[in-house]
């Protein structure tokens, strides 16, 4: 496997981002309509004292075939970012946090075996055309986004994406989503993938993730390889976890993950490799917060088996 130094991992993923994705960039000199603020970016978000975490479960969420009811997890994920925004609308939740300005890149994960569901997809879809967004101004991408004309004049971006064990990084989780946004995701797995939040930094990409949903409906908690996959490994959670913060987000989802090994196990089985690029998130790139102390979750809907 290739390794290289931080130094040179930084070095190469700016110079991809400023020679390669701006020949594609959005226009420069549009300013939004005044009365509009933009919502905080991540940024802002991991500054004040806490990042709000939504859990949201509910078992119906997961059908007997293994796939999502679309009615449940849109109510799921209307109930979630009203509670993440402190609106009692979903549409206007939904208008906390996207403008109908914006141009938006939904960033999914298609990963055989795990994929975010098309039901997730589509239900965010629905509510951001509801916005006022046009139908050309909404793409959902997740390997092609570098070459993905919505993604190249994007003003927002939404990350999804199930969660699950990981043979490079420990997990597969929000922050390393982002990883198909460098033109060599390849060379950037040195080190447990320790510096995967650096991507976020990029001119490209920072400032923009207006939500992070980590897709808890049925996540791996186990597996072998760089794409072992076994069923017995997958558990019906039925959860959904929103944040402005995909730190935050990560780190809730990773303890679930923890919690399900002890409990499965019988005994502590540490992740290999550890997911550190998470705790690195926060101490290393302070893109958000992965201590508890500083996670304000808010917990909706079936509590049972919570494993948090």
């Amino acid at each position: 496997m290739k390794t290289f130094s931080r130094r040179k991992f930084l070095a190469t993923a700016t110079a991809a981002a400023t020679g390669g994705w701006l020949l594609g960039g959005e226009s420069k000199g549009k300013t939004p309509a005044a009365p509009i603020k933009p919502p905080p970016t991540p940024e802002k978000a991991a500054s004040l004292d806490k990042s709000r975490v939504i859990l949201i479960r509910n078992k119906s969420a997961v059908g007997p075939d293994g796939k999502a009811n679309p009615e449940v997890v849109s109510r799921m994920l209307d109930e979630a970012a009203c509670a993440l925004t402190g609106e009692k609308k979903p549409l206007d939740a939904f208008g906390a946090l996207i403008r109908p300005d914006d141009v938006v890149g939904i960033k999914s994960n298609v990963w055989k075996f795990l994929p975010t569901p098309p039901e997730v997809e589509q239900a965010l879809k629905i509510r951001i055309a509801e916005l006022g967004v046009a139908e050309d101004r909404i793409g959902i991408d997740d390997r092609g986004v570098l070459q993905n004309p919505v993604f190249q004049r994007a003003t927002a971006l939404v990350n999804t994406r199930p969660m699950r064990t990981h043979h490079w990084s420990g997990v597969g989780s929000l922050i390393k989503n982002y990883i198909m946004f460098v033109p060599d995701p390849y060379n950037h797995h040195a080190d447990s993938c320790a510096d995967l939040a650096a991507i976020w930094n990029l001119p490209h990409l920072k400032g923009k993730t207006r939500l992070n949903l980590l897709i808890m409906l049925t996540p791996l908690f186990h597996s072998v390889g760089p794409h072992g996959f076994n069923p017995e490994h997958v558990f019906t959670y039925g959860g959904l976890i929103l944040s402005r913060d995909p730190v935050a987000a990560d780190a809730v989802g990773l303890r679930i993950i923890e919690a399900k090994r002890r409990a499965f196990f019988g005994d502590e089985r540490p992740l290999n490799p550890p997911a550190k690029h998470i705790a690195l998130a926060d101490t290393r790139y302070h893109l958000g917060n992965a201590d508890p102390a500083h996670i304000e979750l808010v917990r909706l809907g079936d509590d049972k088996d919570a494993l948090i």
